[in-house]
Parts: structure tokens; sequence; C-alpha cells
């Protein structure tokens, strides 16, 4: 067919902008030698980006591949839900899921499992990692202490292997990867879930809890407690591994912490929580969300999608107000429009000529709407853009229809995703 070029193309140049996003993760708050820094750091730990889609580990240390049986290539740019398993407790997961939303540390024994499917008992220490300037989650750290010596000796004859004999082969060769299909398999192949256009907001995007009716008549089972030196030796290493991101983030002027700052920036733009951010990673489409309680209404939120559209990265973006898409030729009454639709707290479609970064020019089928919390005030506000560049406003009318849809369903997945989870874990 006409269209499978383009589609395929498409999602070509979708991955390559993923596995950019990954690789700037890093190199965008830390100067270079930050990963031969890490790479001297005796521990077994991964990197992860809250701001990315699907919460991926954005890298990974030589011992935590040693540990796991995996190569950097099968890690970097995954959600660190593969190491789960068939025995691996919901409960454990729901509690590092809680951390996250509240980024804060924690530290539990949880039930994971090697590559070969060799299961094990690991002391898993999670610790955020805040920005100085803005005081948003830029990263978590995650450190694996196997236990080497377990309190009970009835566990290892329970759980030996992660995946079923009748599970397929491809679903252990890789479809765990969050790239592949739009199909996540949680430990085994027939735990599954579509997610096209989707917000999972009962995930913390680390961690995934495992599918609640295979738990739902199931006593917890004791997890294996740790030596306190192994806790010790843990909670040491994090420390550690955030030192060196803190030295090697003030090269680039972009200070990172262990804790939340108090500094002024943050009056200016308050940040959202993580769990929110990572729930609205999740929506593709190109949007943001601006906060009208802050001066001049600034972006809190810019999806991944927006910055690809726009060419703006995501520290140029935070903290502006959308005008910054206008230029001389953009219609000053499509902004009042814009504008009177805000001061009324209603919905608002017009088609307006932006701007790149680059200074070229695009037509934007904007759709903003107020986004109220579970109070039902107004919280924020979106913006959801789509490019129709080249198409007659009355072709878009008449064959458009499905797009402007996609829009309208953005919008109501930002709502769901406010009023469940505004507020959790933030600052205000």
């Amino acid at each position: 067919m006409g269209l499978e070029r383009p589609v395929k193309e498409s999602k070509m140049c979708t991955q390559l902008n993923n596995k950019q996003l990954i690789e700037e993760s890093l190199n965008r708050y830390y100067s270079d030698g930050i990963r031969e820094a890490l790479g001297q750091v005796p521990f077994n730990f991964v990197i992860t980006d809250p701001c990315l889609l699907d919460h991926p580990i954005v890298y990974a240390s030589q011992g935590f591949l040693k540990m796991s049986g995996y190569s950097t290539e099968e890690v970097v740019g995954r959600n660190g839900r593969f190491l789960q398993g068939p025995d691996t407790d919901r409960r454990t997961i729901l509690k590092i899921r809680e951390a996250i939303r509240e980024e804060k540390s924690c530290q539990v024994s949880i039930l994971n499992y090697k590559k070969n499917g060799t299961a094990f008992w690991n002391l898993f220490h999670l610790a955020p990692v805040f920005s100085e300037g803005d005081g948003r989650v830029i990263h978590f750290v995650g450190v694996q202490t196997p236990i080497s010596k377990f309190s009970r000796s009835s566990v290892t004859s329970n759980v030996s292997c992660s995946r079923p004999n009748n599970c397929p082969a491809f679903v252990e060769n890789g479809l765990f990867n969050h790239h592949t299909s739009g199909v996540i398999y949680f430990g085994s192949c027939r735990r599954e879930l579509c997610r096209e256009f989707s917000v999972d907001l009962g995930h913390s995007g680390l961690y995934n809890s495992l599918a609640e009716e295979d738990n739902a008549d199931l006593e917890e089972e004791p997890a294996c407690e740790a030596k306190e030196s192994d806790k010790q030796r843990a909670i040491a290493a994090a420390t550690r591994i955030l030192f060196e991101l803190t030295q090697f983030s003030k090269h680039t002027g972009k200070t990172v912490l262990d804790k939340r700052s108090n500094s002024a920036d943050l009056v200016r733009v308050a940040p959202i929580s993580s769990s929110l951010s990572i729930a609205l990673n999740r929506i593709h489409q190109s949007f943001v969300l601006a906060d009208p309680h802050l001066p001049d209404m600034p972006i809190v939120h810019a999806s991944n999608l927006f910055l690809q559209l726009t060419g703006y990265s995501r520290d140029e973006i935070l903290g502006q107000n959308c005008r910054l898409l206008q230029g001389r030729d953009t219609d000053q009454a499509a902004i009042a429009q814009i504008r009177q639709s805000i001061v009324a707290e209603q919905c608002c479609t017009v088609r307006i000529l932006n701007y790149r970064k680059d200074n070229s020019s695009f037509w934007n089928l904007l759709h903003t709407a107020p986004i109220r919390n579970a109070s039902g005030k107004v919280a924020f506000y979106v913006g959801v853009q789509l490019d129709v560049t080249g198409i007659d406003e009355d072709e878009h009318r008449d064959k458009g229809t499905s797009p402007h849809m996609k829009q309208l369903g953005a919008v109501g997945a930002v709502r769901v995703a406010v009023r469940s989870l505004h507020g959790v874990g933030s600052s205000r």
C-alpha cells in the first residue's frame, strides 16, 4: 500500500529520536567523562529517566550487566520491569511505585530474574536525583545487591525460572522492550497490555505491578531479609553515585542534588510530580501543559513529540510562555481568541501560524483546554498541536476528523492523569 513506506520511515525516525533522547539524558546535565567516572564505581546499579517515555534505563553499570546477564544494548532504553517474573511480589512493586510517586528513597528486598531465567533475591535501593535549578526529579538511581544468604531456605525451591515452558521464544528474546509493537509482556507471555494510546496511571514506570488477579487469592510471601551490612552498603553505593553525578553536573551549570532545593527558581516554575510526568509521557501526542497560577503562565511540561515538532529542548521550553512559538506573521486575531478562551476557562481550536526554533514556520491546528483538578478548580491549561502545513482547511475539516479526535483524546488522557496524580510528590 502507498502508506507502508511513510509509516515504516516514521517508526524508524521515532526509534532514532528515542535513542538520541536516551543518549542526551546524561549529556544534558553532566559534563564529558561522566560515563567513565560511573564506570569506576564498583556497584551494581542503573540510572533511569522519568522524563522519557516508559521511564527507561539510560545507564547500566558493568556490575549490573554481569549480575543480570544482559548486555548494554539489551538494557539501555528498556524499562526496569524486565527483571520481574511470575513470583515477583506485587506488593513490593507497589512499594517502589509509591516511592517514585512521592519522589523519595526506598529500600526493599525483591525477587528478580536474570536473563537465563535464574531467580535471585535482590536488595533494591532507589534514590531520586533532583535538579537544583527547578527542583524537578531528573533521574532515579537504582542500586541492586544480590542477597547471598536467604533467611528462608525454601525460597529457591519455589522459584527457578521466570518464563513458563510454553512461553514463545520471541518473548524471551526481547519483546519486553518498550520499542516493540505496542505490546508489553509482564514476566510471562500471557500478561499483556495494548498501549497504542493510553495513560498507564497504575504503574510507576520503573516497576510495573503484575496482574492483580494473579495475586488476589495468594497470601503475601515473606520477603528475604538482607543483612544490615548489605543495607548500609547499598546506601553507601547510592551516596557515591550521587556524589559523582553532583560533581559532573557542576561543570555544566545544571547542578543536581540528592534532595529538592529551596531555591528561588521554584517560585517561578514549580515542578510537577514525577508520577504525573511519567503518566503524561505516555501520551503519544504533541502537547504542552501550562500553569495559569504562576507568573506569565509558563510551560511546566512538554511532550517529546512537541520537542520534535518545534526543535526546542526540554530545558529551553520549560518556564517559557507559549508565545515563544509566535512570529511576525502569526495572526493576532487567533491569539486574541486563545486568550479569550483562557479567561472564560473554555476550550478553543484555532489554525495558527507558528515558528520552530530554526525560524521555519508551520501551520498549527491548536486545541487548548482547561484541566481541572479533583476539586474542580483549573490546575493547568493544555495545548495540543497538530502540524497541518500543506493541508487545505476545508480538506482538513472533511478528512481530518481522526487527527482532531486524537487531540481530544490527548486532552482526556491529560485530565485523567491530573485528577489522579496532581500534587502527589510535588513541592506545592
